[in-house]
């Protein structure tokens, strides 16, 4: 099982950021990724900075951990600009980058631009649109494309990607339609569990929901002719009904990370601390669950 972070783009670069995903790469993680939002629930009041910029700057402070976003959706997003973008990162990373990628959904990125917020039914059309269209353009030095959402014309991207064909997608999906397309487009598929069950569901119920999506997946991917096993399954933590429980100690996350082993995760993604927010860590234990719990997990 591979270990990775998530570092929100709270802290000033020159004043603790640098050092957050400099220490990530030190402490051994596979891939420190951030959130693509332009705001975020209880941090919408206090600093927040782009992940493009961001995660362009640790990829110079940085030279062997991976880098991704986690997620990034269509909400403020166009495929043309952000092909570029990422294509830059990419370059500047040495190839290291993963790009997380969802439908979005109703928060303050919904809104942000002066649309009014879209319907699941239309996040859902944007989102299959926006995923095949971004890959063409990650892919192919010129497209034009004129869809329904979004259009190119004869959009140019060369040299392209280091990483060939182009950067790997983590596809975020639970629903049929997401998880066809993770299937066909996702290098790795991404889960946060079942949001039904965040307040009031248990952990067994939790992990019987993520069973039902892997397996979903599987025949998504039947559909297709493609061997679910060749896509790497992503546990988000944080918005199961554990909480923040599998953080409270070592063994407390070498018992959850088993457990979704168990059913399929094969990448689990933690929270860096956040003193006063709901991901709020002991440093100390976090550490240790970086350089100790992928040994545990290997035995």
């Amino acid at each position: 099982m591979r270990l990775s972070t998530v570092i929100l783009p709270v802290r000033r670069w020159h004043d603790g950021g640098r050092d957050e995903w400099q220490r990530a790469e030190l402490l051994g993680f596979h891939t420190a990724y951030t959130y693509d939002h332009l705001s975020w629930r209880t941090f919408r009041d206090g600093p927040w900075f782009g992940a493009v910029p961001t995660l362009t700057a640790a990829a110079a402070a940085t030279s062997r951990i991976r880098l991704g976003t986690l997620v990034t959706s269509p909400n403020f997003r166009h495929p043309v600009t952000l092909a570029k973008e990422l294509i830059s990162l990419d370059d500047v990373s040495g190839g290291r980058v993963t790009l997380g990628i969802g439908a979005g959904g109703t928060g303050f990125d919904a809104t942000a631009l002066g649309q009014e917020a879209w319907t699941p039914r239309e996040r859902a059309d944007r989102f299959a649109e926006f995923v095949e269209l971004l890959d063409r353009l990650l892919t192919e030095d010129s497209v034009t494309y004129d869809g329904t959402f979004y259009s190119a014309a004869e959009a140019r991207d060369i040299p392209g990607c280091v990483q060939r064909p182009r950067l790997p997608f983590a596809v975020a999906a639970t629903g049929p339609r997401g998880l066809k397309l993770a299937a066909g487009h996702g290098r790795a598929w991404v889960t946060t569990g079942d949001p039904k069950l965040f307040e009031s569901g248990t952990p067994e119920q939790s992990r019987a929901a993520i069973r039902g999506q892997i397996e979903r997946l599987g025949k998504a991917c039947a559909e297709i002719g493609r061997d679910v096993s060749d896509i790497e399954k992503i546990l988000l933590t944080g918005f199961t009904p554990d909480r923040s429980g599998p953080m409270e100690s070592l063994d407390a996350f070498v018992d959850f990370a088993g457990r979704h082993f168990e059913l399929g995760i094969t990448e689990i993604a933690v929270h860096a601390p956040i003193p006063d927010s709901d991901f709020a860590a002991d440093q100390r234990v976090f550490e240790r669950i970086a350089t100790e719990a992928p040994a545990q997990l290997r035995t």
